[in-house]
């Protein structure tokens, strides 16, 4: 009867109780307001009824787990209210794959939608983290712009080359770019690499100058210094001179700073003594190694002025 007598908006509201979901409704409603025959009234919250019922159809198809994709689209036509409910429904979506969480960041970045984004990246980082995926990790946290993440993961990856004495995901580190000066652990990581790059094709004076800055520089992290100071063993032992005689006394200072601000145990058991003793042949050895090479720096830098 209401169909017949033109009462639009009771139409509206008989259909909104007798059908099971809003798909006619919020149709119908959209096409009579762009026919310019619904004469729309704010409702307390600041939609017009267009629009809620817009939210409302969008709103089911969120908790479709194959339609929620189309429920963006309805969102979108909705000026008032649309972007504050899609961010709502975002955050709500299970990134059950990383496919799925794919197909959220595209749409979030392509609404520029900032804190969506970086909230979906923290998330696959820490999965990533989770299932010792650095390196897919590292990529995240990069995106998402988490430096204390980062952090972490730079830190994942320094403790693995420590176990390992490789690296992995080397591409990624290799091609790290403009992106290492997010944090300062992940401009060690990154330069720590191109150290051994530099190591690797024979540039000894490039590497040494290198690894010096690393430590005296304190980008370097403290726990690090013994692996970057056993590093120098092969520099220090090339027949040419590569540690000039400032750089061996800077080194020097490096290794009495870590050897003398060790902390002093309680009761050692085996494993902390043989730990110990290692150590101990890692600082004398270098200590030897410096000591030879301060000589012959000392040596070549008197016969150069002599000249």
């Amino acid at each position: 009867m209401a169909a017949f007598e033109f009462d639009i908006h009771q139409v509206i509201k008989e259909c909104s109780i007798a059908l099971s979901n809003w798909w006619f409704v919020a149709h119908l409603t959209d096409l009579l307001d762009h026919c310019k025959l619904l004469q729309s009234h704010n409702l307390y919250f600041g939609s017009n009824m267009r629009e809620f019922l817009l939210l409302e159809y969008a709103s089911g198809l969120f908790a479709h787990h194959s339609l929620w994709q189309l429920g963006v689209d309805y969102f979108d036509y909705c000026p008032e209210l649309g972007r504050v409910s899609l961010e709502l429904h975002i955050e709500r979506i299970p990134l059950s794959t990383e496919q799925k969480a794919l197909k959220v960041l595209r749409i979030c970045e392509q609404r520029q939608m900032t804190e969506q984004v970086r909230s979906i990246c923290k998330i696959l980082a820490m999965k990533a983290v989770r299932n010792n995926r650095l390196g897919s990790a590292l990529s995240w946290s990069i995106r998402a712009k988490d430096a204390a993440f980062a952090t972490l993961v730079s830190d994942r990856f320094l403790r693995d080359y420590c176990e390992r004495g490789c690296f992995s995901d080397l591409d990624l580190i290799d091609n790290l770019g403009p992106a290492m000066m997010l944090s300062d652990r992940l401009t060690f990581l990154g330069k720590y690499r191109e150290f051994h790059r530099l190591y690797g094709d024979k540039r000894f004076v490039d590497a040494a100058s290198l690894l010096l800055s690393l430590m005296t520089s304190q980008i370097a992290p403290r726990s690090f210094w013994m692996t970057l100071l056993t590093d120098a063993l092969p520099l220090l032992e090339q027949k040419q001179v590569i540690f000039s005689a400032d750089q061996t006394y800077e080194l020097l200072r490096c290794l009495e700073d870590l050897t003398s601000g060790r902390p002093v145990h309680g009761e050692p058991d085996a494993q902390q003594l043989q730990d110990d003793d290692i150590e101990t042949t890692k600082v004398e050895m270098l200590r030897l190694s410096l000591a030879r090479n301060l000589a012959r720096a000392i040596i070549k830098e008197g016969s150069l002025e002599g000249s």
